[in-house]
């Protein structure tokens, strides 16, 4: 103990060490994940008060936490909230009115403003939320305990509504839930149809998600490019999602034998690695892979997922987009777009650095409110820095964007190390908290609040229209909680979750910090 307590970055290292294996261990399809780093904490400090994190090392992991999300979540954030306004706006309600809940009945209790505010960030388990509600207070320690009494409890009760989403689901379908995302594929097709445009405005006509990979005209093999026109008897692939490409297909012509994919003597396909953070940021066409080496992307991976490459989708560093070429061109190809893994996994320090440095800065800002001052803080105001410049993309020679991958991992180290700091800090009061009657009160809010907004959240998408395994993922987005998305995901293999988790955690990130800190003010 007194090596730990003397040596804070030893201590850093072993609470994540053994916090992270703890979290590990799965119970019935259950673990706790990154919050057993939290437990961990909070009980090494109440075994010895010595064992305390500087505020430095959380404010750090929040900040990288907070700042990355917004990162990886700002290139979609307006196509989000303008495709899912009814849904992100019920979302809002919800989770206003949970902190009402929580407010009134917290007051009516006698509830400290500190302990209000963690027990609403416990319920609906937000680390971000716990660090704005304990920033607001000074660094006072009520917040965290609250949150430690009230977050098994919203783990285990968004479980519980999430499994009551999907059931539903499958006893009253709503119409999207007969609707199953597609896998992209591709379709030789003889064309047939005369008087045809361009393939550039064959590929958005009639809203059409398909691209043109290769043709094979009266002048031989080659790629698609935007220019050509197809006549009758031309080969032509289609790629696009199953139905999409099919129906297509059906219009332009008749399904070919041949699948011109398999003839790679002259045409070839690769996968290559976007690793030349020049262009991060820029659209499939800014690429100019035609005018530069006749080449054309149909498909572009991100993370776990492949997305169509229309002429409008903007490339990250880490993507793998699918090149199609001649042979000859393929290498020059790879050369432009980088082609490594190494690169791909580059952080970008400099856009990393100064968007940190914006955010912290804008958090910092003094707004006056009827409650009081109100500050962004730390985990608001890089959330906001990181939406704002993942969307813009880049400025001039900075990209602001990071890798798929290197995003997520800053993302988990952030967020452990800023865990490990906030369970430091409390665990003797927590002890003092689970044996005063304060503490049996706290966790039955906790618990009341997590059911009725998780139900909140359910009866209003449903009602919209959403089909189960959308509203199941809205449900772990709007807890914020990997637990729960995780739980869904192994319940139904429908990508549509994701879906739904994508629409709802920014916003409710956002929410859920604001109202902690107001919370925390009151």
């Amino acid at each position: 103990m007194d090596v730990l307590a003397s040596n804070p970055v030893l201590l850093l290292a072993t609470l994540l060490a053994v916090g992270s294996a703890i979290g590990a261990v799965n119970l019935r399809g259950v673990a706790l994940g990154p919050a057993a780093v939290l437990f961990t904490a909070l009980a090494g400090s109440a075994v010895d008060p010595r064992l305390e994190l500087p505020e430095v090392v959380g404010l750090l992991g929040l900040a990288l936490f907070a700042y990355c999300v917004g990162v990886t979540a700002g290139p979609s954030i307006v196509v989000t909230l303008r495709s899912s306004r009814g849904a992100l706006a019920m979302l809002v309600v919800a989770l206003l009115l949970a902190g009402l809940l929580v407010q009134v009945v917290g007051s009516w209790l006698g509830l400290s403003s500190g302990l209000i505010a963690g027990t609403y960030a416990g319920a609906l388990t937000n680390t971000p939320a716990l660090a704005a509600a304990t920033e607001g207070l000074g660094g006072s320690a009520e917040p965290t305990v609250a949150y430690s009494l009230t977050y098994v409890g919203g783990v285990l009760g968004m479980l519980g509504v999430t499994a009551l989403a999907l059931t539903w689901g499958q006893r009253r379908p709503m119409a999207e839930d007969r609707s199953v995302p597609e896998e992209l594929t591709s379709i030789t097709v003889r064309v047939t149809r005369r008087d045809l445009p361009t393939i550039a405005e064959l590929e958005t006509m009639k809203g059409q998600a398909v691209r043109f990979s290769r043709v094979r005209t009266a002048d031989g093999l080659t790629v698609a490019g935007p220019d050509v026109v197809l006549d009758p008897g031309d080969l032509a692939v289609i790629v696009g999602p199953a139905s999409a490409a099919a129906g297509f297909a059906d219009w332009l012509g008749e399904h070919a034998d041949e699948h011109l994919p398999d003839d790679r003597r002259e045409m070839d396909m690769r996968r290559m690695t976007l690793a030349d953070p020049h262009l991060s940021g820029r659209t499939v066409a800014e690429l100019d892979l035609g005018t530069r080496f006749g080449a054309v992307i149909t498909r572009v991976r991100r993370g776990d997922v492949d997305l169509l490459a229309t002429p409008d989708l903007v490339v990250q560093t880490g993507d793998r987009v699918r090149v199609i070429a001649r042979r000859d061109q393929l290498g020059r190809v790879a050369g432009f777009l980088g082609d490594s893994e190494r690169g791909a996994g580059d952080i970008n320090p400099v856009g990393l650095g100064l968007g940190l440095a914006l955010g912290l800065a804008a958090g910092q800002v003094s707004l006056p409110t009827p409650v009081g001052p109100f500050r962004l803080g730390s985990a608001a105001g890089p959330l906001l820095a990181g939406l704002a410049l993942g969307h813009l993309g880049r400025s001039g020679p900075v990209s602001w964007r990071l890798p798929y991958a290197s995003s997520a991992a800053l993302q988990q180290v952030g967020l452990l190390i800023f865990l490990a700091y906030a369970g430091s800090l409390a665990g003797g009061e927590l002890l003092t908290a689970l044996r005063s009657p304060a503490g049996l009160g706290v966790i039955l809010l906790g618990i009341t609040t997590t059911v009725l907004t998780g139900i909140a959240v359910v009866l209003s998408a449903r009602r919209l229209g959403l089909g189960g395994p959308r509203v199941a993922g809205m449900v772990a987005g709007a807890q914020t909680q990997p637990a729960v998305l995780a739980f869904a995901r192994d319940r139904t293999a429908d990508e549509r979750v994701m879906v739904g988790y994508a629409v709802a955690m920014p916003v409710a990130m956002i929410v859920k910090i604001i109202v902690a800190q107001v919370l925390a003010a009151l």
